[in-house]
Parts: structure tokens; sequence; C-alpha cells
């Protein structure tokens, strides 16, 4: 089904480039990529970098259409499931090796940056976790446990520190990771599918597939206009679901976040952020915000099961900017929009391959949350599996695909979201 195009800043300052024509008549290739998200570019592109090049990536709409072009750009590790949650369920070995691949990650995407000369505003000055609440518990217990048994040392900010960089009265100290940096996430899948393209990857967007099937040892992806035979077929389709298979399709919730950018402030901009850093706060429904090359601040947050109109997303989020910055309460607002991001009952990605009549698919989906660098390390981890017969995917078998159980589901989501966030604003309240 179409989506009307999304007014954000992103698709307003997206870099131009001439656009992928539609797949038109019948082709074969090795490997066929539905999605054009970072998911599936990721893939293509670790693929076309191991010397398998016979690739075709089909999306819908266009590059980035999805939540990999409207997000709030974070690149940083770690998964929507915390870190000692990852601990319990896996053990010190296993959680500190799925951890550590989204550390190698966030390396490969500067590298990919760098090499391929992708032009997405990279800022590499990483990010803050700053405290909502006055407790600094909640902060000293990651601090210790992201030391202790994941290597990964955040450096704290005692309050009169944090608020030289976040000029707000709203937080009271916060950390600081090192290792992240944010960037313009279309342009970003952009330069992916150009980086892609170059090496030989086959391209197709406005190319829905609308039927997947078996044609003897091989699957027929059937488009509007065409028709693909292919060995392998990859799923990546995050949010936006192809409708393909239904176990697939079944096991990931699409939810909704928000997302505006202001007018150009200019040294209104300065008087409240004096960091390049990125900034999120430690509430479960969180503020997360930028300051853009133009002095624009992009400020995200919510969590929900609608998918709101930009009028709605401007009034919802100009509500929670006044909160942080009163001083730009009455900035004008030049662009919102809201997205749907993929995520999985148990909060982790799901990557997995299909057996019996299946066997030759494979899906990666229920990145929500933390989007860039767990689609890197899923692109590396399908690409190597393909290209090689390695099984470092299997490293995410625990988190298969279990139903999310549609539409109950949705609204279970969205209780525990209300009751979150409730709980939240009684803390807030609580402490005056």
């Amino acid at each position: 089904m179409k989506q009307a195009p999304v007014p954000s800043y992103y698709r307003a300052t997206a870099t131009p480039y001439e656009t992928y024509p539609p797949l038109q008549g019948r082709h074969e290739t090795r490997v066929a990529i539905v999605g054009g998200g970072y998911a599936g570019l990721n893939t293509a592109l670790g693929l076309a970098e191991r010397g398998v090049r016979d690739v075709v990536l089909l999306e819908r709409e266009q590059i980035g259409f999805g939540a990999s072009g409207r997000n709030g750009g974070f690149v940083f590790a770690g998964y929507s499931l915390g870190e000692q949650a990852l601990l319990d369920q896996l053990g010190e070995a296993r959680a500190r090796a799925l951890f550590g691949l989204t550390t190698a990650a966030v390396q490969r995407i500067r590298a990919r940056v760098a090499s391929y000369a992708i032009a997405c505003d990279a800022v590499d000055e990483g990010v803050i976790w700053a405290n909502w609440f006055r407790d600094p518990e909640v902060l000293r217990q990651r601090q210790q446990l992201l030391a202790d048994r994941y290597g990964v040392h955040w450096v704290w900010l005692p309050r009169e520190e944090l608020r030289e960089r976040v000029r707000s009265e709203r937080y009271h100290d916060g950390l600081y990771e090192r290792n992240a940096l944010h960037l313009h996430p279309l342009n970003y899948a952009i330069g992916l599918a150009k980086a892609a393209a170059g090496q030989g990857v086959r391209i197709h967007e406005e190319s829905e597939v609308w039927q997947l099937k078996r044609e003897g040892s091989r699957w027929l992806l059937s488009t509007p206009h065409g028709e693909l035979l292919a060995e392998q077929v990859v799923l990546a389709c995050g949010g936006y679901l192809a409708g393909l298979r239904k176990p697939i399709d079944r096991a990931v919730l699409p939810i909704a976040t928000y997302v505006m950018a202001t007018e150009p402030l200019g040294e209104r901009l300065a008087e409240c952020l004096a960091t390049r850093a990125a900034v999120y706060d430690t509430r479960f429904a969180f503020d997360y915000y930028r300051a853009l090359p133009d002095t624009r601040l992009l400020w995200g947050g919510r969590i929900s099961i609608r998918n709101r109109s930009p009028q709605a997303v401007q009034r919802l989020l100009r509500h929670d900017l006044s909160r942080v910055f009163p001083k730009l309460g009455d900035a004008k607002i030049d662009y919102a929009w809201s997205g749907l991001m993929s995520y999985a009952r148990h909060q982790m990605p799901q990557l997995g391959r299909g057996e019996g009549e299946d066997a030759g698919l494979w899906w990666a989906q229920a990145f929500g949350g933390h989007g860039l660098a767990p689609t890197c390390a899923a692109g590396e981890l399908l690409a190597a599996a393909i290209a090689e017969g390695d099984e470092g995917w299997r490293q995410f078998a625990d988190y298969g695909l279990a139903s999310a159980y549609k539409p109950l589901g949705l609204l279970a989501a969205q209780c525990s979201y209300w009751w979150q966030q409730a709980r939240d604003g009684f803390k807030t309240r609580l402490e005056g």
C-alpha cells in the first residue's frame, strides 16, 4: 500500500540522486533483498564488499522511506533490551559478544562514512544521557555495569558540568558516551545505496513485492511491472510490513515515534545547547535531540501505536521542548513527522533463516529504538552467512519470531507505554 511522502527535515535536505528505476521484465539473481532501509542496504553492501555482486534490492517506495530515513540519527551501541536484561538472559560471555557486535558496528559506520565519502553531516562528538530525576543511582548502576561486564566506560557528568553543556534546569547529572555519533539518517541511507550500487548491486525503487513464492528450487518475487528469480531472499521491511510471510510479519509490532525540527535558531540555540553531542534522558519515553548544522534543533520523543499527523506531532513535541528549554517555547517549527519502527516482544532484533520449504529465505527486523548500529551488525552477519556460510547470525537464535499477538499485542504495548509514562510522571511530581 502506497504511503504519502513525509514532510520531514531529512526529506527536504536529502542528497539529490538519480532515482533507481522500478523493476521491469523478468530477471534472475543470486540474492534478492526486500526493503531499502538500513537492514537491507547494509546486507547488500556487506555482500558486495565480500565479492557477491549478483544482488538485487527492491524497495516499495524510495531508499530510506521508513524508519531509516526518519529517526533521530543517533549512532550508539546496544539494543532496546537493556544491558542488565541481556546479561540475565544470556550470561556474561554471550551478552558481551552480542553487545560487542554493536560497538564494532559504530566503528564500521564511521569507516563507511569516511571511505565512501557519504555526505551525511556526521558529528563524532558522543551522546549524553541526561538524568531527568534527582536520584543518581540509575546512572551509577549503569555506568558500573557497562564498565564491569561490558568493558565500556561512560564518563560521569556532575550537574554543574552537565548544565554547562545542556543549559536546562530540568536535568540533574548525566553520563557521557564518547563512542557515539549522530548524522543525517536519510543521507546516510542514500550514501549506502550509492556505495552498494557502485559495486554492482542492482537497486529498484517503486517496486513493491506483492507476491513471494517458490518456483522450483528458487524464489519468485513479483512486482507490479516485473518478476525476479532468486536463489536466496532477505526480508528487511521493518515496521512497514510487506505481507509476504505471516510468521515474519506477525512477530513485530509497528510502533511510532515522533520527530520535529525547529526553524534556524542562530544564537538562541547556543544559549540552550553548548555541546555538539546528542542528548537523551533517563525516562522510559525519553526526549532525544541534537543540534543541526544550520542551527535548527532536531527534537524527538514519545512512543505510541499511533502514526500521528504532522500537526499533532508538533503540538505534542512543542510541549515537551518547552519543559526542557522554556526559552524555545515560541520557536517556529518548520518540520514535524512520525514514522514506524519494528519492535519484537523480546526487545531484540530478529535474524533468522527458513528451513524446509522456506530454505533460502532470511529475515532481519525488530531494530526499533537502536536502529543504526544493530542494523549494520545484522547486515554484516547476514552477508557473511550468505557469502561465506558463516554461522555468526545464530548468536540471535534465542530471539526468534515470537508472535506479537496483534492486534491485542498493540493494545498491550500501548497500555505498557501509558503505565511507564505515568510512573515517570508520578516520580517527577514527587520530586517537585
